[in-house]
């Protein structure tokens, strides 16, 4: 099907004699020798606009079209009287594809909750809220694949059903084939228990032990019954693994990830951010902006936590050495102590995974995590253990087989080698890409406790 997108036609640098322009009708204002009718493809949060004179063939195949009627119009692009626009459609001829039903279509010319908007989430991206979201969404996965591409990064992917429990959490969705009542696992299809991923981490370091550097970029599960607005049960993650790399280059990189695709953003969408900045988050460019002109802070955990407990901060959760810090700690640091982004790292080794490198102290873990404003922890990983007789020691002591781990325990046997990987959730950068406050709404259909809509 030839047609321009509206995308292209807005930036269009002459006036055309024949354009075709297919869309859904936003809004239709009607006068006596013409009807105004406004247009959106979804390519870009502009809409065009189209004038269908009433004398014409067109306005008869305009018909009873009206907002969220999908259309295809023929027409003339002439250069537009009106404010704020440049071009608009002179309409020759109306095709109407669809009819929404006004009594009906649940979208109509008003603001509209994002709660009711969940409730048809088949829809909401026909919304310039949704539609930005969802384009942003889209240029952030492009800037993260460019990144890694840039850094010959290798994108690898790693299995969605797996056997193994990469947190040792135990908040895995289980996967059988089994009736409801059998319980002999060797009748199973797998012949043991099989859970979806809760992280990609263990299969890519296998991958970057003969790649070099490699990083996953797909969905992960987990079966946490938490109804807040920071989680989801399905939610896509990015994993890089670096072979001969420390904690040092692994900051470095999340760093630069971040920025990467915060200047991509920016660069690329600025319409939809610009609406964000305007309506859901006011100065959020301006904190984007400001997180691309100067470094990322760095502190130890132990600095950290001498800083939260000098604040004069009465915290819900009290802070000390040895406790895990929250969104409250978290916040506070990114937002009131550095008001920029901080990377806290070497937290202590008995809050942490067995799979992290053990500092000299024996207290402490070669761990980081990036901390942004509005948002908590955005990146947390780690300088990976590679010495195999203190990972198999740490394995045992958080109660876990080591013959769970062969193969991953083969990587410290046969050539092993000092690297190090984190885990960036994609969703809760794009809520620091706009502002938006709940996890469902960068989702186009989030899947939590309760819901499997759509």
């Amino acid at each position: 099907m030839q047609r321009t997108l509206i995308i292209d036609a807005l930036n269009a640098e002459e006036a055309q004699p024949s354009i075709v322009l297919c869309g859904w009708i936003r809004t239709r204002r009607d006068a006596k020798d013409f009807s105004f009718v406004e247009i959106n493809d979804g390519s870009c949060l502009a809409n065009m606009q189209c004038i269908v004179d009433t004398d014409t063939a067109a306005h008869l195949g305009l018909a009873e079209a009206t907002t969220g009627a999908a259309v295809r119009i023929v027409g003339e692009l002439v250069a537009s009287p009106g404010k704020g626009q440049k071009w608009e459609v002179r309409a020759q001829k109306v095709q109407v594809y669809g009819l929404a039903d006004p009594e009906t279509f649940p979208l109509q010319k008003k603001r509209h909750s994002d709660e009711f908007l969940r409730t048809i989430a088949h829809l909401r991206p026909r919304t310039n809220k949704y539609g930005a979201m969802f384009r942003i969404r889209s240029e952030a996965a492009f800037a993260v694949h460019d990144f890694f591409r840039s850094h010959h990064f290798s994108l690898v992917h790693t299995p969605v059903l797996t056997g193994a429990d990469c947190e040792g959490a135990g908040e895995m969705f289980r996967v059988t084939t089994l009736e409801p009542g059998v319980k002999d696992l060797s009748e199973d299809f797998f012949s043991r228990q099989c859970n979806l991923t809760v992280s990609g981490q263990l299969e890519a370091e296998a991958l970057a032990t003969g790649l070099g550097r490699v990083y996953s970029f797909g969905p992960t599960f987990r079966a946490e019954n938490s109804n807040t607005p920071r989680h989801a049960a399905e939610f896509w993650m990015i994993e890089p693994e670096m072979a001969f790399a420390d904690l040092d280059d692994l900051m470095e990189l999340g760093e630069g990830l971040t920025r990467h695709v915060v200047d991509h953003v920016l660069t690329r969408c600025e319409g939809d951010v610009e609406l964000f900045d305007n309506f859901v988050d006011k100065g959020l460019r301006e904190r984007l902006q400001h997180m691309l002109a100067a470094p990322f802070a760095r502190v130890s955990y132990t600095e950290a936590v001498e800083i939260l407990q000098k604040s004069g901060k009465s915290f819900t959760f009290p802070v000390s050495f040895g406790t895990d810090l929250q969104t409250e700690h978290e916040r506070y640091l990114a937002e009131e102590h550095f008001k920029k982004p901080v990377i806290v790292y070497d937290y202590p080794k008995d809050i942490k995974a067995f799979y992290m490198k053990q500092n000299d102290d024996n207290r402490t873990v070669a761990a980081m995590d990036m901390l942004v404003p509005r948002i908590g922890e955005l990146i947390g990983g780690s300088q990976r253990e590679e010495r195999l007789s203190r990972i198999e020691a740490r394995i045992r002591e958080m109660g876990q087989n080591p013959e769970d781990y062969w193969w991953y325990l083969d990587l410290r046997r046969f050539g092993t080698v000092p690297h190090a990987g984190f885990g960036l959730g994609f969703e809760r950068l794009l809520m620091m890409l706009t502002g938006i406050t709940n996890i469902r709404d960068v989702i186009p259909f989030p899947r939590t406790p309760g819901n499997l809509e759509f």
